[in-house]
């Protein structure tokens, strides 16, 4: 038991791989029992995620091939975050870009690891209100489809494990499980979409 809640100790890095999205590094690291292993670890920039509400019950999601999956999925708009942008800015950029939208209000619902394992990453996931069209330039690499769904269904698509894009925010996570609030403020639905998340070791402090 001891041993479990004991750190590693990393005794060299060196870099493996690097492009403009990710670093891959390569560790050399002491367990709590004295041996040591290589551990490898993908660097990835802060990202946002955010549900965009039209009304009560209406939400907009975005489709597009994902090539890792090798297929075509719905999901809410998502992206990385940029050298020195806030994470507000950054889910105003990732709307407009995805779903031709700006909100007039955002409310952090969480925050939380992706992954524990090999993959750094932290998503900040966002419910977006108020929302009327703009235009602003997809990235060079996507090709979208934007659709609006009624919450209830985005709520049985990810309980049936559909939606890779939305599971990996917790299949039960502030998304998974929650119903809107009626006509309630955005900081109602985010409390009740927020109280929802999956695994209460994964939700970091705002």
């Amino acid at each position: 038991r001891q041993l479990a809640r004991a750190p590693w100790r990393r005794l060299t890095t060196r870099p493996v791989y690097e492009n403009r999205w990710i670093r891959v590094r390569e560790d050399q690291v002491e367990l709590p029992d004295g041996k040591t292993t290589i551990y490898g670890v993908v660097e990835c920039a802060g990202c946002v995620g955010v549900l965009p509400f039209l009304d009560a019950e209406t939400v907009v999601l975005v489709g597009q091939y994902r090539y890792v999956f090798g297929g075509f999925y719905w999901e809410m708009p998502t992206g990385a975050m940029r050298r020195g942008e806030s994470e507000e800015a950054a889910v105003q950029r990732e709307l407009a870009e995805e779903a031709g939208y700006q909100a007039a209000r955002l409310v952090k619902l969480c925050a939380f690891h992706t992954s524990k394992s090999v993959v750094e990453e932290t998503a900040n996931i966002y419910l977006a209100e108020g929302l009327r069209p703009t235009e602003l330039p997809p990235d060079p690499t996507e090709f979208i489809e934007v659709r609006t769904f009624p919450f209830d269904e985005v709520v049985r698509m990810v309980e049936r494990g559909e939606d890779p894009g939305l599971v990996r925010v917790g299949r039960r996570g502030p998304f998974g499980r929650a119903r809107p609030v009626g006509g309630g403020t955005a900081k109602a639905r985010a409390d009740r979409l927020a109280s929802v998340v999956t695994d209460g070791d994964q939700r970091l402090p705002d």
